[in-house]
């Protein structure tokens, strides 16, 4: 049986711990090529799990993180790491006789990755360990799809009975998809965080034009955040609607702003907000998207709303792309969180939004944010189809 957090930890992830082994290339290979690493093999502290959770610790969240490594040299420095983020490590278990888990990662140029996951001691992790580790002080739970799915799901049910917050990154996607009870699953994520690869993946689309965030609503989560790289954040939150509402695009909103209501579509509704990126100087993308989930959770059990909790998370996500690595370092944590206390304030404004509009259309069956959001002009929300 698995060991509840400290009482005072209010976020808890659950998920993966790795080695990360980078080398960095010129290029990624072509199927059958072989290129040459334009540096030695550096190993980092890893994971979707571990990496939310330091970002989370290093920004301040009372943060605990439950999953397993191995008793090896690997599962002591990824221990360290956590406890050196402040991140509560009761949950976290080591397993004698399986190794920890091991990341392969290259890195090209222009600073995109491509990632190989052996997940090691991570596949050892179980429910009944999950359940045991929500502390009746947990208020959200942040879990991705690195550990066996049984857990994934226990953190859900666990987040239901405590009343806490589920935090759903999934990721790797096909996990979720191919998976028999994904639906209760889905129908607990509040947010569902993807980005657009695994947007795609969940609703059957060919390509990103046919993938639209508010047709996440669908599969029954009731948010979502997609991180869309250089065109920023998209946020969808499930909304109730009067049937007496009609389509409204007068000047009564304010300036710049369109909402959009339609009764005579169909539900789910959704109101959609969307968080524009500002271009950053990419050094590696590797961890990115697992800084932004870690803000975010942080932010939500501190008791953000979705959206001001995304503007911080576009903020964090911007960061963690200006420096190797894939877990966002303290030093980058002090500069966002100083600026926060200058005044800046913890997060962009929405830079479109739009009243709750009905999802078009039946379902067709984090590339990370790239720059942290400014405080934007109003952009204009189109009418749904």
């Amino acid at each position: 049986m698995g060991r509840s957090t400290a009482d005072g930890v209010t976020l808890l992830v659950v998920g993966s711990a790795n080695a990360d082994l980078v080398v960095r290339v010129d290029r990624h290979p072509a199927p059958g090529e072989t290129v040459l690493g334009t540096s030695g093999v550096a190993v980092h502290a890893g994971g979707k799990g571990a990496n939310q959770a330091v970002a989370a610790g290093r920004l301040g969240a009372r943060v605990g993180f439950c999953g397993r490594v191995g008793a090896d040299a690997y599962g002591e420095r990824l221990t360290a790491e956590l406890r050196s983020a402040a991140v509560d490590t009761t949950a976290l278990g080591t397993e004698e006789t399986v190794p920890t888990g091991i990341a392969l990662i290259t890195v090209a140029a222009d600073g995109e990755n491509a990632i190989v996951v052996v997940p090691g001691a991570n596949t050892a992790l179980t429910a009944a360990e999950v359940t045991a580790a929500v502390g009746p002080a947990v208020r959200v739970v942040s879990a991705q799809c690195e550990v066996p799915m049984d857990a994934v799901r226990a953190a859900a049910r666990a987040a239901e009975r405590h009343g806490a917050r589920l935090v759903l990154n999934p990721s790797p996607p096909e996990a979720v998809r191919d998976d028999a009870e994904s639906g209760q699953l889905l129908s607990c994520a509040d947010p569902l965080v993807v980005n657009e690869h695994e947007m795609r993946v969940l609703l059957g689309a060919a390509s990103a034009a046919e993938a639209d965030p508010r047709d996440l609503l669908r599969l029954g989560v009731r948010s979502a955040v997609v991180t869309m790289g250089g065109a920023g954040v998209t946020v969808v939150e499930r909304q109730d609607v009067s049937e007496d509402v009609r389509e409204d695009v007068s000047g009564d909103v304010r300036a710049g702003v369109r909402e959009n209501v339609r009764a005579d579509a169909e539900p789910p509704w959704g109101r959609t907000t969307r968080l524009p990126a500002v271009p950053v100087e990419v050094v590696d993308t590797t961890g990115a998207g697992d800084a932004f989930t870690g803000a975010l959770a942080w932010r939500l059990a501190e008791g953000d709303g979705l959206v001001e909790a995304a503007g911080w998370a576009v903020r964090v996500g911007a960061a963690a792309v200006g420096e190797s690595g894939a877990q966002l370092s303290s030093t980058a944590c002090g500069k966002l969180l100083a600026e926060s206390e200058g005044g800046r304030g913890p997060g962009g404004k929405p830079a479109q939004e739009s009243a709750p509009a009905a999802v078009p259309g039946p379902a067709s069956g984090p590339a990370p944010a790239s720059g942290p959001a400014p405080d934007p002009e109003p952009g204009t929300e189109e009418p749904p189809a």
